[in-house]
């Protein structure tokens, strides 16, 4: 089997910003007390008019401009999401339509905060077996519009945006072996259900088995790679909350790492909030071409997945 490797990045955010004192107008809460219990201070916020499929579009444009590629040139299209609307046409036929591509295979996979480390690992195993040449990647939510704004626990939290990555064959295995599974009889901590849909999650649930459960998963991630987490030239983690991010990444012991913190702007974007930091360290420069980086999402499901990949 050959190998496959992350050619480019790229995110997109919506222009409106939402901060914490605008989140004081709507609900009983504040800018110290947001700030202090998650560590989110601003979030973006998609328009009525701007929906996941767009969200995801321009992401993935900027990702294949990165890699000096066509649409054309790109054969498979992954997104991962679980806030679109719409069942058929799925989102991935929606970009691939507003990209302007010619007949690429086209998946959407819903595992919600992990699933671009999930769709990640399904974009790796085809490129490598050969069943597709070069893979647009792409996790997007529109978290905002599944949110009850009277709900001051949940609010608080989402943004919206998105992330991207073109994948293709290379001659080194430079996306290493993804660590994946999931706590069934959990599933109901992390929740969007209902019609129409809402946001809910079981917080304290949430941090006692992310902080406890999640980093020997993530070592043992790295052990798959064959690197020490001492290797790790950075860390992105699912965005969902600096109070599980800091504590999480610390028990992990990548001591020489620079530690994504995009929560803090962006709040938690689900499926697109690894692919978003991730773009955003590669573009101020805070990683370079080869570095070792953990991907490591979770949430929704309180499902995982990570693997370790060389930047782009």
């Amino acid at each position: 089997m050959r190998g496959s490797r992350l050619v480019a990045v790229g995110h997109y955010q919506p222009a409106k910003v939402l901060t914490n004192d605008d989140l004081a107008e709507l609900v009983d809460t504040s800018d110290e007390w947001i700030s202090s219990r998650v560590g989110i201070r601003t979030r973006h916020v998609a328009g009525p008019d701007e929906p996941v499929d767009e969200l995801a579009a321009h992401a993935g444009a900027k990702a294949l401009a990165g890699a000096g590629l066509t649409p054309a040139d790109i054969d498979l299209v992954l997104v991962a999401t679980s806030t679109a609307i719409d069942r058929s046409p799925n989102t991935a036929a929606r970009v691939a339509a507003r990209l302007g591509m010619g007949s690429p295979a086209v998946l959407d996979l819903n595992v919600v905060c992990a699933g671009f480390t999930h769709a990640l690992a399904t974009a790796d195993s085809l490129v490598r077996t050969g069943t597709a040449r070069r893979a647009l990647v792409i996790g997007a939510d529109k978290m905002t519009a599944v949110t009850d704004w009277s709900d001051r626990s949940t609010c608080v939290l989402v943004g919206d945006g998105a992330g991207a990555a073109v994948v293709e064959a290379s001659e080194e295995a430079l996306i290493g072996p993804v660590l994946w599974g999931s706590v069934p009889e959990m599933g109901h901590a992390v929740r969007i259900e209902g019609s129409p849909p809402v946001f809910a999650q079981e917080g304290q649930s949430v941090y006692r088995w992310a902080t406890t459960q999640l980093p020997p998963i993530a070592r043992q991630v790295c052990e798959r790679a064959g690197l020490t987490p001492e290797d790790l030239a950075a860390v992105v983690l699912h965005q969902a909350n600096l109070r599980i991010i800091e504590p999480v990444a610390r028990k992990i012991g990548a001591v020489n790492a620079v530690i994504a913190r995009d929560v803090v702007e962006s709040g938690n974007t689900s499926a697109a909030s690894i692919p978003m930091a991730l773009s955003k360290l590669v573009e101020r420069g805070e990683i370079t071409t080869g570095d070792p980086v953990l991907l490591f999402g979770f949430g929704g499901n309180l499902s995982y997945a990570g693997q370790v990949v060389r930047c782009p």
